[in-house]
């Protein structure tokens, strides 16, 4: 239990006084305004060196100066912990919500799948307290989620999913048996052995365990075709293609996996947590969280805040991989194996399987956090900044952004992206094949590719922009004023920006055409972040085409090219997918799980469908 002992300044703050008594033990700290409103709670080992930090002259960020500047009182709580001190601010910060907090939205339960204790068991989906006798498959992050899954077991597995009031007062099939999505158990049509198989199978599928469930329709189908009945055959490879599409996953746990992957990416003046959930070994999906008051946190931070309000009072997987090492690690982890009852631990992966599930959290959260930054409401207000920012007579709805792309000079591509007041213009997009040029020379590609660009723009084919940025410095620039004067459109203003000497977001250098000297704008512009962003989207369309075109040039494109790989493997590969374009769609993992195919071998027919990006 924590110790009432409760400080509080209330005229004009005082700092000095009031750290000369206060404590150093642990508890938990919260600034009030002269409102007498809490605008931050924090928690300390120590209370007296931890708030002393928020006083010193030099090294705080500009939201906290701003923050203390604010401060009317301080109150303190001393609790007995650290441990107890988290717990409790965890507490205050969903109760009271301070405006400098970083603060997550609390959400309803998570929804799970349900296989009921009954002789002739129920699939459905369950919220709330895991009373029912019978196993719980999830979390699952939304219910479109499980509602998804329950569609496709239906199939694959005619469990009923009917409520028991409708079970138990049926006299007839209903509709799902003549669907062929139930084998009718209200009315005696299946036997409890052959119902209970299709329960082990869901079951088994459910907790990852389905390599023999995969095994037997494998050989259900071959022995089809040996009959000679290619309907069944037909049948059953469909169910085999349906089940592999539910289990297919890009990157690949071990069968026993059972943890949350957690991914932070702080950007463009907005933060963003993914978080993914691992069951079994298979990816249940993904949700983004995008907790207020966090654009100027690092990652670390952001995720130490967000680790004890989402996990705290919820049921927490043994494991939880990190994208960065949150601030105070080993106090998370201690609460939240105290509060759960079994151990938890909390780990950045750095090597093998855990890295590729981390990868594709990182690129669920880029992707989530572009979607984000997107939005109507606050493009607008980054194109208006941008406006005052360059000095421009009308706002910038159209924005064109070059750059270039290759590798050692090879298969050179330039890419043009357009955005807009509504985001991405995807449709506008192009990319350009350079060809002619000295490999390397990006002065020379860029040339081309305006060239091209606004030669077609001055014989009436596609929109003009009303800003051309160019990914690069003062050489391409100067490319791109030549290529503009000689087709008459010297009037279209260019802005050049260029990665800082150690590249880093926020120390980019821009040049407008016709200002002297840089345009300065600060790290949190709302106009440097839309730059930043429309720059950041040409780069990897630029990369993108030119990956493309280099896999075109060297990818084989037919199984039989591939070293290691014989007729009788090529022969069972396709047997167990059912056919090339399954083949084609699959993952590494599914691939090494057909007998006779290696991990190296299953990678071999990977990439080359896939080259190497």
């Amino acid at each position: 239990m924590a110790e009432a002992e409760t400080k509080t300044e209330t005229n004009a703050f005082d700092s000095a006084a009031f750290l000369k008594n206060l404590t150093g033990r642990p508890g938990v700290y919260r600034m009030l305004d002269h409102t007498g409103t809490v605008i931050y709670v924090g928690k300390a080992k120590n209370l007296k060196k931890r708030v002393s930090s928020y006083f010193r002259k030099t090294g705080l960020t500009a939201k906290t100066q701003v923050m203390v500047a604010q401060i009317a009182a301080i109150e303190t709580t001393v609790t007995h912990t650290e441990n107890e001190a988290l717990i409790l601010e965890n507490n205050l910060i969903k109760e009271l919500m301070p405006r400098y907090n970083i603060l997550l939205r609390d959400d309803k339960s998570y929804p799970y799948l349900f296989i009921s204790g009954d002789t002739f068991p129920r699939l459905s989906v369950h919220r709330g307290a895991k009373r029912k006798v019978g196993k719980y498959f999830g979390p699952y992050p939304s219910a479109g989620a499980v509602r998804e899954s329950l569609n496709l077991l239906q199939k694959l597995f005619p469990v009923r999913q009917c409520e028991d009031s409708y079970y138990y007062n049926r006299s007839r099939p209903c509709l799902q048996y003549q669907i062929k999505r139930c084998t009718a158990p209200c009315v005696g049509l299946v036997s409890e052995e052959d119902y209970k198989k299709d329960v082990e199978h869901t079951i088994l599928f459910l907790e990852g365990k389905n390599q023999q469930v995969m095994d037997d329709l494998s050989a259900d189908m071959e022995a089809a075709s040996q009959r000679l009945d290619f309907e069944q055959a037909a049948a059953i490879r469909d169910k085999v293609i349906a089940l592999r599409r539910v289990q297919e996953r890009q990157y690949v746990s071990s069968e026993q996996g059972e943890f949350d992957v957690l991914a932070a990416i702080v950007k463009d003046g907005m933060a963003v947590v993914e978080v993914c959930f691992i069951r079994g070994g298979r990816n249940l999906g993904s949700k983004s969280y995008f907790p207020k008051g966090s654009a100027d946190s690092s990652p670390e931070e952001l995720l130490a805040a967000f680790i004890p309000q989402y996990y705290l009072g919820k049921n927490v997987p043994s494991e939880i991989l990190l994208s960065h090492q949150a601030d105070d690690i080993s106090l998370l982890q201690d609460v939240l194996q105290t509060e759960s009852g079994h151990k938890v631990s909390l780990r950045q992966p750095k090597r093998g399987q855990g890295v590729r599930w981390m990868q594709m959290a990182k690129t669920n959260a880029d992707i989530s956090l572009a979607q984000r930054l997107s939005s109507r409401s606050n493009l607008l207000q980054r194109f208006e900044v941008l406006q005052d920012a360059l000095e421009l007579d009308e706002l910038p709805k159209r924005i064109e952004c070059f750059d270039i792309s290759h590798t050692r000079g090879e298969r050179t591509v330039a890419s043009c992206v357009v955005f807009g007041l509504e985001g991405a213009i995807k449709a506008d997009y192009r990319k350009f094949n350079i060809e002619g040029i000295t490999g390397g020379d990006d002065y020379a590609a860029m040339n081309q590719a305006l060239s091209r660009r606004f030669t077609r723009l001055q014989k009436g084919e596609g929109k003009r922009p009303d800003l051309l940025l160019i990914d690069g410095g003062k050489g391409q620039i100067k490319e791109a004023q030549e290529v503009l004067a000689e087709l008459n459109l010297s009037d279209l203003p260019i802005l050049g920006i260029a990665k800082g000497p150690e590249r880093k977001p926020g120390e980019e250098s821009l040049f407008l055409v016709g200002r002297a000297g840089e345009v300065t704008l600060s790290a949190d512009s709302p106009a440097l972040h839309l730059l930043q962003q429309v720059r950041d989207e040409a780069h990897r369309f630029a990369i993108t085409g030119h990956r493309q075109r280099r896999a075109k040039a060297r990818k084989t494109s037919t199984l039989e090219h591939i070293e290691g790989l014989g007729p009788k493997r090529r022969q069972k590969l396709l047997q167990q997918f059912g056919g090339l374009q399954e083949v084609q769609r699959a993952g590494v993992e599914d691939l090494s799980k057909v007998e006779g195919i290696s991990k190296s071998l299953a990678q071999k027919i990977y990439d080359v469908f896939h080259g190497d990006k």
